[in-house]
């Protein structure tokens, strides 16, 4: 079972702050929490600094132990991280990958628990058929699965996964939250996870974490976290949260001002 805190955390480059002051309450083993805001407003540069890739100041406490005091291959145990590039084209092939990602940090393991784990992830993920092609020939969506199972392969405390839906059409982008969610309720772990898509975020994930100017605007469920107003101070867009069927909350935009000027006649 695993718990992340986030106490005052800032990230950013050399001169340039990113993002200020972050406090998240402590997030309970299980959870899958959603990272939303803009493009450019620090989600990726978040992800990458608790992944240890990246400075950061404050405090970051996994299960009570700080991310900053652990040792690069502890670190490397506890924390998997899916960047937003997509894994390299190589003539790897799948298989191949997620083993070596696998064996990289779990020393400890013998040879046919490894190879039972990928075998497991493969069936997870739906995606044996992809087993034994090179990394080369694969799609955008088919290497973006490939990195997701070198991730969940490792069975890490805590993932970070940076937009791992973005290449995905809708019913792999289902493939993926679903198979999260699995995990997550199995091993108890945690799941930070940036989406651009706030009503598949919202349906999802048990917590919201939305940014924006610089700063954290609201962190909760769903229900809480994502308001008309922090739609308009994130995004700058008019917006409304109403309920389906299902009783699920869900986001209806309001048609935008055009911000050309009128052409003359």
């Amino acid at each position: 079972m695993a718990s992340l805190k986030i106490e005052r955390i800032n990230v950013g480059y050399p001169g340039k702050p990113v993002l200020t002051n972050v406090s998240l309450p402590e997030i309970p083993p299980g959870s899958l929490v959603g990272v939303l805001g803009p493009n450019g407003v620090g989600k990726s540069t978040l992800l990458r600094a608790l992944a240890g890739l990246g400075p950061y100041t404050g405090t970051a406490l996994l299960k009570g132990e700080n991310l900053n005091g652990m040792s690069h291959f502890r670190r490397a145990q506890r924390v998997g991280y899916l960047p937003q590039a997509l894994p390299q084209e190589t003539s790897l092939v799948a298989y191949e990958a997620v083993l070596s990602a696998c064996r990289a940090v779990r020393p400890d393991l013998a040879k046919t628990r490894i190879d039972a784990a990928v075998e497991r992830v493969f069936d997870m993920l739906d995606i044996r058929p992809l087993a034994f092609q090179a990394l080369n020939k694969m799609s955008g969506g088919q290497r973006q699965m490939v990195g997701l199972a070198q991730v969940i392969v490792r069975r890490p405390s805590v993932m970070l996964l940076d937009e791992p839906t973005s290449a995905l059409d809708l019913r792999w982008q289902l493939t993926v939250l679903d198979t999260v969610r699995m995990i997550l309720g199995r091993h108890q772990g945690l799941c930070l996870m940036a989406l651009h898509d706030i009503n598949l975020a919202i349906r999802h994930c048990d917590f919201i974490a939305l940014f924006g100017d610089g700063r954290l605007l609201a962190f909760g469920p769903p229900a809480e976290a994502v308001t008309s107003d922090i739609l308009s101070q994130a995004y700058g867009i008019a917006g409304r949260v109403e309920i389906c069927s299902r009783g699920l909350p869900f986001v209806v935009t309001e048609p935008t001002q055009s911000i050309l000027p009128p052409t003359g006649h």
